[in-house]
């Protein structure tokens, strides 16, 4: 059997957000703390492993015995079947395949008459001995931005596919009342999850009852 399932949705940004790049020099008054950005339109992205990463944290801060484990591979056994493990004796493969993510309303923004894709928040950590101030700039990805995703989904098992669907849609529903990139407790990073569905892409194997009970918990997100 060689089926997939592909996961589709929309990720809104709704407060800005931060997912860090590097630049390629540091020169006097440049940005401290630039985004990922796509190399051929220049515009942000929301890394695949990022929304991996939340995910399976989320999702292991909720299902795992111990709030904290000393590594991925001590998850709970649900969360390894679809995030995968490479402990000795009990290697899985993940079955998830996650695309990079680049923004895809630029164009509203431009009929709005916003031209840029980002701003620059300055930030100060200040010294509590002598009340220094450190400034600091931050780029964020602007809110309202939009980001497509898909999700690609391994058929290993019938019978685990409404269970694994459901574990994904439990993640997303966390990540919504949580943060996506960095500094998430200073109000950066809150997204909206939309548009979710789910098809067969390849192979013709899959009863359409189990694709119609996925789209229902996907939707419940």
């Amino acid at each position: 059997m060689y089926t997939k399932l592909e996961i589709t949705g929309k990720i809104e940004v709704l407060t800005g957000m931060h997912i860090g790049g590097s630049a390629p020099f540091s020169a006097i008054g440049a940005i401290d703390s630039p985004v990922i950005r796509d190399l051929e339109s220049d515009l942000p992205i929301i890394p695949g492993s990022s929304l991996k990463g939340k995910l399976r944290y989320l999702l292991a801060r909720k299902h795992n015995e111990y709030l904290i484990t000393q590594n991925h591979d001590e998850d709970d056994e649900k969360i390894l079947r679809v995030f995968g493990s490479s402990k000795k004796g009990n290697i899985q493969k993940s079955r998830l395949i996650f695309s990079d993510m680049t923004l895809s309303n630029m164009e509203y923004f431009k009929e709005m008459g916003i031209h840029n894709a980002t701003e620059i928040k300055i930030e100060n950590n200040i010294n509590r001995l002598n009340a220094v101030a450190t400034p600091r700039q931050i780029e964020r990805v602007i809110r309202g931005s939009v980001f497509n995703f898909s999700i690609i989904y391994n058929v290993d098992e019938i019978k685990h596919i409404i269970d694994d669907i459901k574990l994904l849609s439990e993640g997303f529903k966390l990540l919504k009342y949580d943060y996506l990139g960095g500094n998430g407790s200073r109000g950066y990073g809150k997204v909206n999850i939309t548009n979710l569905d789910i098809k067969e892409v390849t192979g013709n194997v899959i009863n359409s009852d189990i694709i119609e009970e996925c789209r229902k918990e996907l939707r419940e997100v």
